[in-house]
């Protein structure tokens, strides 16, 4: 841990991982806080080292997990979020923080920046929290598009009357096909499923960075921290379609999901969402957030998902220049031009080819 300012008023620190059990008590007293924000979450990272930066003055405290990267060749280092939504946390609701205590984050934040050579600092924001109230007072706020949520506060009966009626033609075929769901947790299912995911993953030429591991997904399934689930849909003894989902203060996380390329006509992943809309009621659940379209583009996918529900909610990312100075003369390194309207961050990081 390293405490950049302490006095009377306020405590400035960066919790490392390494500091399990302070990053833990801290995403436990945040309000309005999803498993993206937990060390177990951050410990599994790759791209960076992960850090939380903590302005706290008593028993407030407005708190950002982040993942530390240097700058080849430079002296430099830039920030950037896990793989999801995180964003700002509080012991308050994000509508209740003072907006003094805001004001001296913002400080204490660039003060940090400054100390650490940092010269940019991106974070993709959690559609359910209003953390722009936040994040505002900086630069830098970007509108990335909408996500699609099922409220499942509803009815069953009224949620499926807002599915599109060809995902209800599919959900009630695969149903009839006599699919099945089963919650899974041998090490056998992991594995089956993580094949399941990689072989989707290399048809979708995805980058590197999505082809988890079995390893990856046993530890990412394993923690007490929050509630992982692994739901997988048979057809009879053969695992058909799989998701990972994250249950947390009332919200399901469809967080990954992978489909056998030869049962794709019959789109058991429909059936797999309604089904764990239904598992999500049996524990406390409120919504079951799908996310957006690929690249948070209005895209084929995100139609799929508006199949589902006409609910959408506006997310958006943060995407800060720190040292302007020191921004502009990377991206000019790399070739890029500075004026590029290409929805990519930070631009010196865009590979030139």
């Amino acid at each position: 841990m390293s405490i950049i300012e302490d006095n009377a008023s306020a405590t400035v620190r960066t919790l490392t991982i390494d500091q399990k059990s302070d990053w833990v008590d801290l995403v436990n007293r945040a309000v309005e806080t999803d498993f993206y924000h937990s060390w177990h979450y951050h410990a599994l990272a790759k791209t960076g080292t992960p850090l939380l930066f903590v302005h706290q003055e008593r028993d407030d405290f407005i708190a950002l997990p982040l993942l530390k990267r240097e700058i080849s060749k430079t002296s430099y280092f830039d920030l950037h979020s896990v793989y999801g939504y995180s964003g700002p946390i509080s012991n308050f609701t994000f509508a209740n923080i003072p907006s003094k205590l805001r004001a001296r984050f913002k400080n204490s934040f660039l003060n940090f920046l400054e100390a650490e050579n940092i010269v940019s600092v991106f974070s993709k924001m959690h559609p359910f929290f209003e953390q722009e109230i936040v994040l505002e007072q900086f630069d830098g706020l970007y509108d990335n598009g909408k996500t699609v949520a099922i409220d499942l506060r509803n009815p069953i009966e009224i949620q499926r009357k807002k599915y599109r009626q060809t995902t209800l033609d599919s959900v009630k075929k695969c149903r009839k096909m006599g699919f099945q769901i089963k919650d899974c947790s041998a090490q056998e299912q992991i594995a089956a499923f993580t094949l399941l995911y990689q072989q989707n993953m290399h048809r979708i030429n995805a980058s590197e960075f999505y082809l988890f591991t079995e390893e990856y997904f046993t530890k990412l399934l394993n923690t007490d921290e929050y509630l992982a689930k692994l739901i997988l849909v048979y057809d009879g003894d053969k695992i058909i379609c799989g998701s990972i989902i994250m249950c947390n203060k009332g919200i399901i996380q469809g967080h990954l999901i992978a489909t056998n390329s030869q049962y794709l006509r019959y789109s058991p992943a429909k059936f797999l969402v309604d089904e764990v809309s239904l598992l999500g009621r049996t524990i406390g659940m409120s919504y079951y957030h799908l996310g957006g379209g690929l690249g948070f583009k209005e895209n084929s996918l995100f139609e799929w998902k508006l199949g589902f529900s006409d609910l959408t909610l506006d997310y958006k990312s943060w995407r800060y220049i720190a040292n302007p100075i020191a921004y502009n003369d990377l991206v000019l390194q790399t070739g890029n031009s500075i004026d590029d309207k290409v929805d990519f961050f930070p631009l010196y990081r865009m590979s030139n080819q």
